[in-house]
């Protein structure tokens, strides 16, 4: 069966974005990106690089970890911000919205419905795994859901900001194995973990 994996960019302490939730590596973003980093994930994530970044890097790599990626209006809006329809043409792209009535892309699938509903239907699909890209609300609704964290642990922190599963997610502890581990030489930490 397919996994449920938060992937996702985090600083030292918890938070995806900024307060105002606007892409924090963008043009006025604060989050650095170093070299390393960008090697590491066209090596071995290339399928989460955006297109404008693939084109940019030449990279034609289907990747071998996903093959659809989920995200919330807001992450998605970041986006249409930069005049961006599908960010990730070479994926199966979902947007989960209670707000949007129609899909500014034919490609990008708009999901109105139970968002829980919809990946346990993804999850019986054969495939390759499932990337949830976030944001942290979408992120807190799939809580419960979520197979596996691979967390890009950036060398800063904001003092506040968006949670990594969001403002309004339930209180559930749970207990995470660590997997597989990399450490760049600019500070950056890729870890893996598997629900317990």
């Amino acid at each position: 069966m397919r996994k449920l994996v938060y992937y996702i960019a985090v600083t030292l302490d918890g938070f995806i974005a900024g307060p105002d939730g606007a892409n924090p590596t963008g043009p006025d973003g604060f989050w650095p990106v170093p070299d390393d980093y960008v090697r590491h994930l066209a090596a071995e994530y290339p399928e989460t690089l955006p297109a404008p970044a693939r084109e940019a890097l030449s990279i034609t790599a289907e990747g071998t970890h996903f093959d659809t990626v989920l995200e919330g209006r807001k992450s998605y809006e970041i986006g249409l911000d930069a005049g961006i329809t599908d960010a990730y043409p070479h994926l199966r792209h979902l947007v989960f919205s209670t707000t949007l009535v129609e899909s500014p892309d034919p490609a990008v699938e708009l999901v109105t419905g139970d968002p829980v509903a919809k990946v346990r239907e993804l999850k019986q699909e054969d495939g390759k795994d499932i990337w949830l890209i976030g944001g942290g609300k979408l992120a807190g609704a799939l809580y419960g859901e979520i197979d596996q964290l691979i967390v890009k642990l950036g060398p800063l922190t904001t003092g506040t900001g968006v949670p990594l599963f969001g403002r309004t997610a339930a209180f559930d502890p749970r207990v995470w194995n660590l997997t597989d581990h990399t450490i760049l030489d600019s500070g950056a930490a890729f870890l893996t973990y598997n629900r317990a």
